[in-house]
């Protein structure tokens, strides 16, 4: 069974930046994509980030791209997420989910673990 934790969500102002971590369990993080998904209030949740398995491929929501970057570090088993220039529409729970294949997409069908969602909040 797979575990998702992550940690780094707080409240920050506009313009301000966080970072976001999310730690897994298990010994074939390697060799699946990751990805970010947030929910506010009141709407779907929707796609942040994906980065592929190796590191080598990432993808980005046309509303964070050139603020947000994603990594991983397959030694540690860690997926982050680097949120920078935030704005109030960025607040939300931010989701850490695994796929079930190599490649990263924006679909949530596609991945088959989530983690419990850390908030992150943006004041005007």
């Amino acid at each position: 069974q797979v575990q998702l934790v992550e940690s780094g969500g707080g409240l920050v102002q506009a313009g301000g930046s966080l970072r976001l971590s999310c730690a897994a369990s298990g010994r074939t993080f390697s060799t699946y994509a990751m990805a970010w998904f947030r929910q506010a209030p009141g709407k779907e949740r929707e796609f942040v980030s994906t980065i592929s398995g190796n590191g080598g491929g990432t993808d980005y929501a046309d509303s964070v791209k050139g603020r947000f970057t994603i990594s991983r570090d397959n030694a540690k088993n860690t997926v982050s997420l680097q949120l920078n220039s935030l704005k109030p529409e960025d607040t939300a729970v931010y989701y850490c989910a695994k796929s079930k294949w190599t490649r990263g997409s924006d679909r949530e069908n596609d991945y088959v673990y989530w983690g419990q969602g850390t908030q992150v909040t943006v004041s005007s």
